[in-house]
């Protein structure tokens, strides 16, 4: 893989990961409009180590906060005794949130991997998620912040986030959209789903980082190491200028434009499908 085409794919990913339009959807179709070849297993695993980093970078005090405060210890960063009582409950809740994604990916990644890739499926799912992001926030009252989530916000969420294994799904677009329907506000929805995301992205990174050193070391790794590396750090930064972005943004905006976005996207890839327009080998 040319470095030029790595580096397109790294931004891509750092770009879509936490916006709700589907990096997994991007990294089939971008490829399969552009006639590239698959970026294979090894440069899957560098891009989500990248934004594995940003997320990580990102959320790092607020995670120590929560996990102090889920194991009962006061500490510097807790504030006070209320902060320390919502936090505690919050931990939890995102523990239990994570346990449906993880059972299904466990389960059945390796099938949703194989059997659905093509872009007629991932562009119909584009559509329909869009769709019912559009219901969610136009239909319910997006007034519960943080503080308020409860354990049904948890289940709710993260079997939402199961779903996600599906190209054109979108981990935060689901999750986001699942939130809003609890009647979280934008911004609190946003970030319980970022937060969710952080085991299960990192699950995923530590599930398939042996297999990345195995080809190293075996010599069969198709990319060089600079490109990996270079592949990271360039997911991992534009993966954190969104999350920052993306949070104050929906301090005053909707997701009217990534709906649209998503809609647009979906119709454009089936006429290319059914009209037999797609990109030449």
């Amino acid at each position: 893989m040319p470095l030029a085409q790595a580096i397109i794919l790294a931004v891509v990913q750092g770009l879509t990961e936490f916006l709700p339009i589907s990096s997994s959807a991007h990294l089939v179709l971008i490829p399969w409009f552009a006639g590239w070849t698959e970026p294979g297993l090894a440069f899957d695993v560098a891009l989500h180590v990248g934004t594995l980093a940003a997320v990580l970078i990102y959320f790092l005090r607020e995670w120590v906060e929560l996990f102090f405060a889920g194991i009962g210890v006061r500490n510097s960063l807790a504030g006070n005794p209320e902060d320390l009582v919502w936090r505690k409950r919050l931990f939890w809740y995102l523990v239990i949130g994570t346990i449906p994604g993880a059972i299904v990916g466990v389960l059945f990644e390796k099938t949703i991997e194989e059997r659905f890739q093509q872009p007629a499926g991932i562009a119909t799912l584009l559509i329909i998620v869009g769709l019912l992001m559009w219901w969610a926030d136009r239909a319910t009252r997006l007034s519960r912040d943080l503080p308020q989530v409860n354990l049904a916000d948890s289940i709710a969420v993260g079997s939402a986030q199961a779903l996600a294994l599906f190209p054109g799904v979108s981990r935060s677009g689901i999750t986001m959209t699942a939130g809003l329907f609890r009647g979280m506000t934008r911004a609190a929805a946003a970030r319980f789903s970022f937060l969710l995301s952080t085991p299960l992205i990192a699950g995923a990174g530590l599930k398939e980082l042996p297999k990345l050193i195995h080809a190293h070391r075996a010599g069969t790794l198709d990319l060089p190491m600079s490109t990996l590396f270079i592949s990271i750090a360039v997911s991992a930064i534009v993966g954190y200028a969104v999350i920052a972005f993306f949070l104050r943004y929906l301090q005053t905006h909707t997701f009217k434009l990534f709906v649209v976005y998503r809609i647009v996207l979906g119709i454009v890839v089936l006429l290319f499908v059914f009209l037999h327009l797609g990109p030449a080998r």
